[in-house]
């Protein structure tokens, strides 16, 4: 696996020098000096980023495509470091794929600096493989698979599982689901999960709305993309999660009570959801521990902050935030932000890849 650059302890950060040249792929020509590239990898696309109390970071690759190597990496001084180690991510078709890493999503690291794995388990996006798709807590301390969370059942086989966040407080995990529209809620200590809001607005893409970037409408095989719900938040007591499908600018959020109580019905539970109103659209999100939420907006490529009272003002905006996916904060105040440049893919272009940078991970300091 070629890396343009590692990071250990991140000591090969490279701060790129604000200038008006148009980087390729976007339109404005605007460049900030804010914004810190930390990790770059010329061939193998990855969507996840997750920074550990101690300083390690890691990602995700997806299995979306045959150029393809590791799922889960920890991102060292060496070239490549699968994680948590090479039998993990050394699942090929025929495996059985709940103790194997199938096409892995997202990343998160908890409170408690564990690790958790969302694996869709569905190559190239087309359909659940084996019943394998999970939800899997790592040991930092240990580098080694504490908890296997099997959601057979609880999502169909044309389910895509998303991104997750883990209340550890209380001992549950929420996950979204971006193919059928949903939100699964993982009970951490007996292992049962059930899935939410299916069919409600707050987690279905706007159909009226038209994602564009750079000017162009992103279409994906030929047709207006559209995606369902996406990226998800807690807030900072836990209390409420933050969620919205991907194309559509309307931020929601629901009790996270209301979620892990089993009786209500769906239309009980979607007359409680909040629609907090119009935003961007946005790929992930995650909240500070001020209250501060912080999201993408992959048509102006910025990134943004809502404050306790929905205020909206802009962290950074600058041209190589290609697809802005992940985010990740440190202990030292850094949002970690992962450019997965999905809407430079084949299937998004007619067929032909319109990368011409290297997917990237960059860093900026949050305001205080």
């Amino acid at each position: 696996m070629k890396r343009l650059c590692t990071a250990a302890a991140f000591l090969c950060l490279m701060t790129v020098a604000c200038k008006k040249t148009n980087p390729a792929n976007s339109g404005s020509g605007t460049t900030s000096t804010s914004l810190e590239v930390v990790f770059q990898d010329s061939t193998y696309q990855f969507t996840g980023v997750a920074i550990s109390k101690d300083g390690r970071l890691f990602t995700s690759y997806p299995l979306w495509s045959t150029t393809y190597k590791n799922a889960v990496a920890e991102i060292t001084s060496s070239p490549e470091t699968p994680y948590p180690n090479l039998t993990w991510n050394s699942w090929i078709a025929g495996d059985p794929g709940i103790n194997y890493w199938v096409c892995v999503q997202a990343v998160y690291i908890d409170a408690n600096n564990n690790l958790w794995v969302v694996d869709p388990a569905s190559p190239y996006q087309k359909e659940v493989y084996g019943n394998s798709q999970k939800l899997v807590e790592v040991s930092l301390a240990t580098n080694s698979v504490l908890r296997t969370y099997p959601l057979t059942g609880v999502t169909d086989d044309q389910a895509y599982l998303n991104d997750v966040r883990v209340d550890v407080t209380n001992n549950v995990a929420y996950l979204t689901n971006s193919s059928e529209g949903g939100i699964v809620v993982v009970n951490l200590t007996t292992g049962n999960a059930h899935q939410v809001l299916q069919g409600s607005s707050s987690v279905i893409a706007d159909q009226t709305y038209i994602l564009t970037i750079d000017g162009q409408q992103v279409n994906k095989n030929g047709a207006p993309f559209y995606g369902n719900s996406d990226g998800l938040a807690l807030s900072a007591d836990n209390s409420y999660l933050y969620y919205k499908p991907l194309t559509d600018k309307n931020l929601y959020r629901i009790p996270t009570s209301d979620l892990q109580d089993t009786t209500l019905t769906t239309t009980v539970l979607s007359a409680r959801v909040e629609n907090l109103g119009t935003y961007t659209t946005t790929d992930g999100m995650i909240f500070d521990a001020a209250g501060n939420l912080y999201m993408g907006d992959l048509e102006n490529h910025r990134i943004v902050k809502l404050d306790a009272n929905l205020k909206m003002t802009t962290v950074v905006q600058d041209d190589r935030l290609i697809w802005p996916d992940s985010y990740s904060i440190s202990t030292d105040g850094y949002l970690y932000i992962s450019c997965s440049q999905i809407n430079l893919e084949p299937d998004f272009n007619g067929g032909t890849s319109k990368r011409t940078t290297p997917y990237t991970i960059y860093r900026v300091k949050l305001p205080s």
